[in-house]
């Protein structure tokens, strides 16, 4: 079954401890029909041995692809490392020998709007036929959808796009009803999950954000309202990412993560966006 917008695992739902074969075979059984991949965790599969042609005959073998690949920062540091030069090539690699045409970015450091839509506009630039996926965070440079959309607009690129995340969205505080008609054509692609009702302290909201989330529909923040919202918007994602980033879950093991993450996702999508489930 191969879905116009498949059901993906992003890569930090299943952590990064496992073997990639565990990844592609915990991600299937649960249901998946794609997994996400870091820059990192492709790297981890070429330290266990694997070259290019294993990886994709890994995937093959159990029926599954990579439809999302991550994650480029420091985009706007005048003076980048050779790590995040060379981490940024090989998302672009990434998306040639997996076929994927977005690669999800974020940006911690915070300056103008004109400033970092130049970085942008330059990142584009680079990226050619790859379209960019801004992912806004209420802890980064990018805080909100406002922002976001201000500095895509400004950098006049075509594949300067959005990614737009449940648990991001909420603990920005915005409700869901303001992303406008204009801001959901820039969106490609849509991660979800669920987030307790009182966030952790703002000076260490990122820490809720990397060890702390909720499967989709299993927490206080309303992940269908989420998932209503994007489709009554006429966002068309490339992908439903799933990342919910939690260390109680993944300690139940690889498989029941990938269960229990799947599960509840299909259950909001049945609620709130049915027809996304068609073939």
């Amino acid at each position: 079954m191969s879905r116009k917008n498949p059901i993906t695992v992003s890569s930090w739902t299943l952590g990064d401890q496992c073997k990639f074969e565990d990844r592609v075979i915990a991600a299937k059984e649960a249901g998946y029909e794609g997994i996400g991949l870091r820059a990192e965790t492709y790297v981890d599969a070429l330290n266990e041995g694997l070259h290019d042609e294993d990886i994709l005959a890994i995937l093959d073998k159990h029926g599954i692809k990579v439809t999302e690949v991550e994650y480029i920062v420091q985009w706007a540091e005048e003076n980048r490392s050779y790590e995040q030069k060379y981490k940024e090539q090989m998302c672009f690699h990434m998306c040639e020998l997996f076929g994927v045409g977005h690669i999800n970015c974020g940006l911690m450091e915070n300056y103008s709007v004109e400033y970092t839509a130049q970085k942008l506009k330059e990142l584009c630039q680079r990226a050619g036929k790859y379209m960019i996926g801004v992912e806004p965070m209420p802890y980064s440079g990018i805080p909100d959808l406002k922002k976001g959309f201000d500095v895509v607009q400004a950098s006049g690129c075509d594949n300067a796009m959005l990614i737009l995340d449940t648990w991001h969205w909420v603990r920005a505080d915005q409700s869901y009803d303001i992303l406008t008609e204009e801001q959901a054509k820039k969106v490609i692609s849509i991660q979800i999950n669920d987030a307790y009702e009182r966030p952790y302290a703002k000076t260490i909201l990122r820490d809720e954000s990397m060890h702390d989330r909720l499967a989709p529909g299993t927490g206080a923040k309303d992940t269908a309202g989420f998932v209503k919202m994007i489709k009554e918007a006429g966002i068309d994602p490339k992908v439903v990412g799933v990342e919910v980033i939690s260390d109680e879950i993944l300690s139940r093991g690889l498989k029941e993560a990938a269960a229990h993450t799947y599960d509840n996702t299909v259950k909001v999508l049945k609620e709130a966006w049915p027809e996304i489930l068609e073939d």
